[in-house]
């Protein structure tokens, strides 16, 4: 009987141990500080993930920027260095510039997962830089320009940024430098704080979220309408690891990412709201161009984004192959016109 037991005894250790062993990890980073919403937001698909997939997957988050560079993390998960990163495309533009249809977009995850737009996205990520595109997160938040000082028109009603120090970034210095003509000054988002403070900067491009989190608000006081671009938030999963999985983790991955798609935009656009409200309570001023200025500054910042797309696209071996479609699947033309 004793023999038997521990036979028994053993046979449920080793299923047990097989089990535990079964359970698929991946390793994750952010490209932001946990304190910004966006991180919040995917450290919330984390955490949908590891209670639904308990047993059969798991997401351990290594951290953000202080884990590994902001602008590093698409590469170290093309090498392998780390499974999973939430970043925006914007950071690795220059080896996948398709990424500009989700830049100028005025859709959606929503929509271009329903009409295929994302499933193209993927197709190229896959082909270009080994990475499978597991979801567009956090989309349908625009951005808007922000100034420290009141802002100053031309004759004609369009923006004056003779003396503007105006913080860039990849996501819209081709709008920022062609058309608008700025004074730009590269810096990444954790340095921005301090560049306001010491003057180095006054006024930056950021989204209409995100800006109580970064307390940038302390300095800029007014937000130039009418907004434009969309974000560009995606995770990526090497590739390797993605085929690596089971087909119950990718089925469950997969499903909590479109999930995860569509909550965060209903979220989203409700804390832009709130947002806009405590930033008109701590005294921030919308200050609109109109007519004609109005939409000509938004055709600019459409034009210059696909221009930039264009160029980049050329010089790549797959060429223009996707252009066209690109920005059918990511610009909705009767939306634009509505508006």
């Amino acid at each position: 009987m004793k023999s038997i037991l521990a036979t028994v005894s053993i046979a449920a250790l080793a299923a047990s141990t097989l089990a535990a062993q079964a359970e698929d990890r991946l390793t994750a980073v952010h490209a932001f500080p946990t304190t910004l919403i966006y991180t919040q937001s995917f450290l919330e698909f984390v955490e949908k993930v590891n209670e639904r997939g308990e047993g059969v997957i798991h997401i351990d988050v290594r951290g953000g920027p202080e884990a590994i560079g902001m602008f590093q993390q698409a590469d170290a998960v093309r090498d392998g260095i780390v499974d999973m990163a939430y970043t925006p495309g914007s950071f690795y533009g220059g080896a996948l510039p398709e990424k500009d249809a989700l830049v100028a977009s005025n859709i959606t995850a929503i929509e271009a997962r329903e009409n295929g737009g994302i499933d193209l996205i993927n197709e190229i990520h896959q082909e270009k830089m080994g990475v499978y595109y597991l979801g567009w997160f956090d989309s349908g938040v625009s951005y808007n320009l922000w100034m420290v000082d009141e802002p100053e028109f031309t004759a004609d009603g369009k923006l004056d940024l003779t003396d503007v120090r105006l913080r860039g970034n990849a996501v819209y210095n081709a709008f920022f430098t062609n058309y608008l003509g700025a004074q730009v000054i590269d810096l990444p988002t954790t340095e921005v704080y301090s560049a306001l403070e010491r003057g180095v900067v006054n006024a930056s491009g950021w989204t209409q979220i995100g800006l109580v989190d970064l307390k940038w608000d302390e300095f800029v006081k007014y937000r130039v309408a009418p907004s434009f671009f969309s974000t560009d938030l995606g995770v990526i999963v090497n590739l390797e690891s993605w085929n690596a999985l089971s087909e119950e983790s990718k089925a469950l991955l997969q499903e909590v990412a479109i999930e995860h798609e569509r909550a965060s935009v209903e979220a989203l656009r409700q804390r832009r709201d709130e947002e806009f409200a405590t930033l008109a309570e701590r005294g921030m001023t919308e200050v609109s161009l109109e007519g004609e200025a109005a939409a000509e500054y938004l055709e600019a910042a459409r034009e210059e984004t696909w221009g930039r797309m264009r160029t980049q696209m050329e010089g790549h071996p797959m060429g223009l192959q996707h252009y066209d479609a690109l920005i059918g699947l990511f610009y909705d033309l009767e939306k634009a016109a509505a508006q």
